[in-house]
């Protein structure tokens, strides 16, 4: 199969139909095999009933239903599990995002060798209360993760196979897919302006609580993919840092009353700032010899993603 389109969506009941005749059309029109994955997040319109009469009509739609609302990455995940398309395509259900740009982003991962290339919504056709966060947040991003990416948050996004087979989407994790996709060693990250439409039907689902918890995951994957695996590389050496300028401390203090008969130390502000050093650095180091212990210990902790392999007389697979 040349592509599958997953779809993530809640309550867009109105927009599925056209839709998805516009990614058939648009399929049918460049001979592309094809599925699209239609993944309802616990939608409480008309949604689920949609989906079963276009699916009625259109062998190659398929839908999945979650009992509740479990978010955006949630239905990304187990959409990349069942997708079985050389190339993925992932795109919103509100009809902002055009179909048209598939055979394009198609040719990119299939011709032109990227992992994934990402949309860019060069032109928003968003209210100011979106766009202004967004540019902070894609801001942040592209300094903490070093991807030079102008929209990390754009649903129109396409992906070789192994790229969507290799990464866990979680929380709100479905924004840092190209931090996740780099991670995991698939750097050929390309991006394409792609058009933007207002929307047509419904309402935004984007809040500032979604805002918020982006960035907490943001500050999550960073540190996860730093010291993820080697978690005593940073507890480790703050504590030691920490345990170290106490103990200096607590020998400055001890000169001070074995050579200067300075008998009232533990009454100076500094002889317990010193005592707290040392405690909190000998807090951070065993955390870090802990969580060393828990990384060691963990079910996928030799488990490597390869690119290719030889045969015993060299030919590469």
């Amino acid at each position: 199969m040349d592509i599958s389109v997953v779809v993530p969506l809640y309550n867009e009941e109105e927009s599925l139909a056209e839709l998805v005749d516009w990614i058939a059309k648009v399929m049918n029109e460049n001979g592309f095999s094809y599925e699209v994955l239609l993944v309802d997040d616990g939608s409480r319109d008309g949604s689920w009933k949609k989906i079963g009469q276009i699916a009625a009509i259109n062998p190659s739609v398929h839908g999945i239903r979650f009992r509740r609302n479990y978010g955006k990455a949630a239905a990304l995940n187990v959409g990349f599990g069942y997708a079985k398309g050389d190339v993925v395509i992932t795109m919103d259900a509100d009809l902002q995002d055009s179909p048209d740009e598939i055979p394009d982003l198609y040719h990119m991962i299939r011709d032109e060798g990227f992992d994934m290339v990402s949309g860019w919504k060069k032109n928003r056709k968003d209210r100011l209360s979106k766009t202004i966060p967004t540019k902070i947040f894609n801001y942040f991003t592209r300094l903490v993760s070093g991807i030079r990416l102008h929209d990390f948050n754009c649903g129109l996004k396409a992906y070789d196979h192994r790229v969507v087979k290799a990464v866990e989407v979680y929380g709100e994790m479905h924004r840092y897919i190209p931090v996740l996709a780099k991670r995991a060693g698939f750097d050929r990250i390309g991006e394409k302006v792609v058009f933007h439409r207002e929307r047509k039907y419904g309402k935004t689902k984007y809040g500032l609580d979604r805002f918020l918890k982006g960035f907490l995951d943001l500050i999550s994957i960073s540190f996860v993919t730093r010291f993820g695996q080697r978690p005593m590389h940073l507890f480790g050496l703050l504590g030691s840092l920490l345990f170290f300028a106490g103990f200096m401390i607590a020998l400055y203090l001890a000169y001070g009353k074995i050579f200067l008969m300075e008998y009232r130390m533990t009454e100076r502000p500094l002889f317990y700032f010193g005592l707290l050093a040392m405690i909190l650095g000998s807090q951070l180091f065993i955390a870090g010899f802990l969580g060393e212990m828990i990384s060691r210990n963990a079910p996928d902790r030799n488990k490597y993603l390869i690119s290719s392999f030889t045969e015993m007389f060299g030919k590469e697979q």
